[in-house]
C-alpha cells in the first residue's frame, strides 16, 4: 500500500529528521505548498550521506535545496528557449528544401521518403494538427482557397518539434538534408541525431522534469571532425563514458553551437553562462562538466559569440 498523505508540516518534520536546518519553517511550508515535497526531494541528493539519501550532510540548510530546484527551472527555461530557436530554424530550411525540390506539395509523396509508414504515420499527425488547430492561415488554405493541405512552407508551421525531426530524418535523398545541415556547418547524419536530441530535450522542459544533473537516456552521436574544432570543446569521462556522455554538459556545448549559427552575436551564450556562475561550484562536475571547461574554447566566446564580457 502508498505511504499516507502528510500534511505541510508533517512534510517538514520529515526533513528535519533527517538532519535538514531550516531556520524558517514558515517560508519553507509556503515552499512546499507550491512546489511537492517530493518534486523538491529530487534535488537533495548532493546534500546527503553517500549511500543513505535520507540523511542530510550536516549543516545543510533548506535553502540549498531551494536554489538547486530554481537553478533547475531557469536552466529549463534557458534550454526551452534556445531548441525553440532552433526548432524554427529547422522547420524553415526543411520546407525550403523540400519546397524547391518536391514542389509545394512534395511532403505528402512518400516516394520522397526512406520508411512509406514513417511518413505515412507523420503525414496522419499534420492531418490531426489541423484539424486542431486554430490558425488563421490553415483556416484560410482550407475554406478560401479550398486546398485540403496547404503548402510545404505552411504546414511546417503547425508540424510539432517531434514530427519536423521524423520528417528530417526519414526525408531522402542525404544530398537534400545535407544541403539543410550545411546550414549549420554539419555532417547529415549527425545533424539529424542532433535535432532528435533536441526534440526530447525540449518536451523534458516544457514538462518541467529535472535536468541539471539528469543523465540523459538518449546518447547523441557528437560531431567528430565537422565543424572543425568542434570536438574539442565535448568531453567523455573515459574512466565514467557510460555516464557522463549523457549528461548535460555536452548537449549544451550543442546548443551554443548551433543558436551561434541561427543567430551569430546573440545573447543567449552569454545569458547561459551567466546562469552557471550562479550554481555552487561543487555541484558542477554533477553536469557532467570537465574541471577544465572554462577554457575551453566554446566557452571563451571563439566560435562566433563571446561569452564574457571582458
Amino acid at each position: 500500500m502508498p505511504k499516507n498523505a502528510k500534511t505541510y508540516k508533517e512534510q517538514l518534520r520529515v526533513l528535519t529528521d533527517r538532519g535538514l536546518v531550516v531556520n524558517d519553517p514558515n517560508s519553507a511550508e509556503e515552499w512546499l505548498r507550491h512546489h511537492n515535497y517530493y518534486r523538491l526531494s529530487a534535488y537533495r541528493f548532493p546534500f546527503t550521506v553517500t549511500g543513505d539519501p535520507d540523511t542530510f550532510l550536516g549543516g545543510t540548510k533548506f535553502g540549498q535545496l531551494s536554489d538547486l530546484y530554481r537553478f533547475d527551472a531557469e536552466l529549463r527555461q534557458l534550454i526551452f528557449e534556445a531548441c525553440g530557436r532552433i526548432e524554427i530554424s529547422v522547420r524553415a530550411r526543411w520546407a525550403y528544401e523540400i519546397g524547391h525540390q518536391y514542389g509545394p506539395l512534395g511532403y505528402l509523396d512518400s516516394q520522397h521518403f526512406k520508411n512509406p509508414q514513417t511518413h505515412t504515420h507523420m503525414i496522419d499527425r499534420l492531418r490531426k494538427e489541423m484539424k486542431r488547430s486554430t490558425e488563421e492561415f490553415i483556416k484560410h488554405h482550407q475554406k478560401c482557397l479550398k486546398q485540403s493541405w496547404p503548402p510545404v512552407w505552411v504546414i511546417c508551421e503547425i508540424a510539432s518539434f517531434g514530427v519536423m525531426s521524423k520528417l528530417l530524418a526519414n526525408t531522402q535523398p542525404p544530398r537534400l538534408r545535407q544541403n539543410i545541415a550545411d546550414t549549420y556547418g554539419l555532417d547529415e547524419k549527425t545533424f539529424c541525431s542532433i535535432i532528435h536530441h533536441f526534440t526530447v530535450l525540449r518536451n523534458m522542459a516544457a514538462h518541467h522534469a529535472r535536468i541539471w544533473n539528469r543523465r540523459l537516456t538518449f546518447t547523441v552521436r557528437l560531431p567528430r571532425n565537422k565543424p572543425q574544432g568542434l570536438a574539442k570543446n565535448f568531453f567523455i569521462d573515459p574512466k565514467e563514458a557510460k555516464s557522463k556522455v549523457r549528461k548535460i554538459y555536452n548537449t549544451l556545448v550543442l546548443l551554443i553551437y548551433m543558436t551561434q549559427q541561427i543567430e551569430p552575436g546573440g545573447t543567449w551564450p552569454r545569458r547561459l553562462l551567466e546562469h552557471l556562475n550562479t550554481l555552487d561550484p561543487s555541484l558542477i562536475p554533477a553536469m557532467g562538466f570537465p574541471t577544465d571547461w572554462r577554457t575551453r574554447p566554446i566557452w571563451k566566446g571563439r566560435t562566433g559569440c563571446r561569452l564574457n564580457k571582458d
